[in-house]
């Protein structure tokens, strides 16, 4: 069996996803055959892999920084929110039902709904079952690779979930898997929160926590060097690094329920347009708003702005509008009525100004929508700027098109329960343009360097802009380059030969027991 870690978290958000994918560059740099692992994803941004399966986005993402291709071992479960209460269940690449707080819930048969025509099943019932296949999982990635790293979710300490969870010290537990916590220092009380996550721990997991790494220090290591000296001292255990803050490191974000992005610009390497004239565009940040990594293409290019906004003012000087996908076609549709975005959009449509719709975006900007799948809202105007009807199916529509648009070649990959049926206007990869507005499934499409410069010009001559897409913006580059630079996060300031240990031969024995430990 080969080697592996997890790293876990003192919170969300505390790096787990770069630092994973970080240590996968390190390692495939130095010739280890590694493999990225998340037993259980909750996120809006995922991918569809070569063999048609839907896995989070971070895992695709890991798996370039180690130089393999993604495949639905590698994220065998997903959940994508649907509401605050509610996400539907994607097992092994393919959905299978929809998750509550009381249980699972799909089609007789699935291995998620054996309860709905018994009656009902526990969580725990689910949680036994899920973690089968996630340990089933992981041992194909570990006898097919030196090396496995696992990211965990949330934090390993929240005590109200350690009895069903299959992703922190429940794979690692199962696994055998020595643990590495991450905390970010720049959100303060990094050292409470490394205590308070052992000390939360039952002694069985405990033994598995090897010790700590720091994300995002400002400042002279110096000044920290005494608290981590006392968290050895409190804890028995060693810090293997401390991270300083970079920007513009963050690989893709996993959800985008629960991170608000209004206001925020998508950051570029590069920002100087080669033009007279930059491009501003502005991105609709819908409810249940999914893979909206979209616009990240967009941001790479120099002299185009990118940012999140959800008032109808703030499309006003923008050049594009981008309706982004969506978990929620119809509940999307409402909230733009509701905010006047939907008015400003169809203003600005009837002017000729251009508008791009992808995936849930593209749907509700076609003239009919017939959901009895997603929203379950039966008929349902659209925004009527393009001539596509949508029936939303209950089959899942997964794959990665290949074709030419504007003169030039595209890849991308679908993911959407719609159905569209294009009716006229001139076509558009798998949908169509009317004017200045264009719509398409296809995520990942602007990656594709000669196909949005192409696009980028055509936004520019109908906006009246003097702006020149520059002739060598690479995306793949760009990407190659901050994965790269992850890497040399991992190899410059954490100790990768005691990391590599750890990866090699397991937590540390004799490890000291944190009181109070877990709750009985």
């Amino acid at each position: 069996m080969s080697g592996g870690l997890l790293i876990a978290g003192t919170t969300s958000d505390a790096g787990k996803s770069v630092v994973t994918a970080g240590i996968c560059r390190w390692l495939v740099r130095r010739g280890v055959k590694v493999a990225p692992f998340k037993a259980q994803n909750m996120s809006l941004n995922s991918f569809v892999t070569r063999e048609g399966a839907e896995i989070g986005r971070a895992q695709a993402m890991q798996a370039q920084a180690a130089r393999v291709e993604p495949t639905a071992l590698m994220n065998p479960v997903l959940l994508k929110p649907g509401s605050d209460r509610s996400s539907q269940v994607v097992l092994m690449g393919r959905p299978v039902g929809e998750m509550s707080a009381r249980g699972f819930f799909g089609a007789p048969g699935n291995p998620l709904s054996a309860a709905a025509s018994s009656g009902g099943e526990s969580v725990g019932g689910h949680r036994e079952a899920l973690l089968g296949t996630v340990l089933d999982c992981l041992q194909q990635l570990r006898g097919t690779y030196d090396a496995v790293i696992c990211e965990g979710a949330g934090s390993p300490a929240e005590i109200n979930l350690r009895r069903t969870d299959i992703v922190n010290m429940g794979v690692a537990r199962n696994a055998g898997l020595p643990v590495l916590v991450v905390g970010d220092i720049d959100r303060g009380g990094v050292f409470a929160s490394f205590f308070g996550t052992v000390a939360l721990l039952s002694p069985e997991d405990q033994a598995l926590v090897a010790g700590f790494l720091v994300n995002k220090f400002r400042g002279d290591v110096s000044l920290l060097e005494p608290g981590l000296d006392m968290l050895h001292g409190l804890t028995g255990r060693r810090t293997y690094g401390v991270l300083p803050f970079r920007h513009g490191l963050g690989i893709d974000e996993e959800d985008g329920l629960r991170v608000s992005l209004r206001g925020t610009v998508r950051e570029s390497a590069v920002s100087s347009p080669v033009g007279a004239d930059i491009l501003r565009v502005a991105v609709c940040a819908v409810p249940l708003m999914s893979n909206f990594t979209d616009v990240d293409a967009l941001a790479a290019e120099p002299g185009v702005v990118v940012r999140f906004v959800d008032r109808a003012e703030e499309l006003a000087d923008a050049d594009l509008v981008v309706v982004p996908g969506t978990r929620g076609t119809v509940k999307a549709l409402a909230w733009l009525r509701e905010r006047g975005l939907a008015d400003a959009i169809a203003r600005r449509a009837a002017e000729g100004r251009p508008v791009l719709g992808i995936c849930g975006g593209f749907q509700l900007l076609g003239e009919h929508i017939e959901d009895e799948v997603e929203s379950k809202a039966g008929q349902v105007d659209g925004l009527g700027l393009l001539p596509v009807r949508v029936r939303f199916a209950r089959e899942k529509t997964l794959t990665r098109p290949v074709g030419e648009a504007l003169g030039e070649s595209v890849e991308g990959y679908e993911i959407h329960h719609g159905v569209a049926e294009v009716t006229g206007g001139d076509a558009f990869l798998d949908g169509c343009r009317v004017g200045a507005v264009w719509g398409t499934h296809w995520h990942g499409s602007l990656e594709s360097d000669g196909f949005r410069r192409a696009f980028l010009r055509e936004v520019a001559a109908a906006a009246g802009r003097r702006f020149v897409p520059a002739a060598d913006t690479s995306f793949a580059a760009l990407r190659e380059e901050q994965l790269d630079r992850l890497g040399d996060l991992i190899e410059e300031h954490a100790d990768t030969d005691a990391l590599w240990r750890l990866i090699e031969s397991g937590a540390p024995q004799g490890l000291p027991f944190i009181p109070p430990g877990a709750p009985a």
